[in-house]
């Protein structure tokens, strides 16, 4: 069998070559990238109630939260309805007798 990896004699191909590949770039700017979005998301996942220490915990607490924050947006839409309802729904219904009489 032959080995169909050709050796190079560029500069740069050697072990700081293969370095930057498994990095995909500069490892100093990787890690200087992963840090700075390591940051970043912890904010996001701390303003979200989520704990590191207890992530499963923290997931099902969020989830609880969110679908109990959902049917409470819901009760408001609905009592907000109710509340215009009561003045739209007579308002229009005289204003289309009034209109049907003409």
């Amino acid at each position: 069998m032959s080995d169909n990896r050709e050796v190079s004699s560029r500069p740069g191909t050697g072990a700081g070559s293969d370095l930057n590949r498994f990095f995909g770039g500069s490892p100093a700017w990787v890690i200087a990238r992963l840090i700075l979005l390591s940051v970043v998301v912890g904010v996001i996942m701390a303003a979200l109630g989520l704990d590191p220490a207890n992530i499963l915990q923290s997931l099902v607490n969020m989830v609880s939260n969110l679908f109990n924050f959902g049917f409470e947006a819901v009760e408001r839409l609905w009592r907000y309805f109710l509340l215009g309802a009561v003045i739209v729904v007579p308002l229009w219904l005289i204003l289309r007798i009034s209109r049907s009489g003409r």
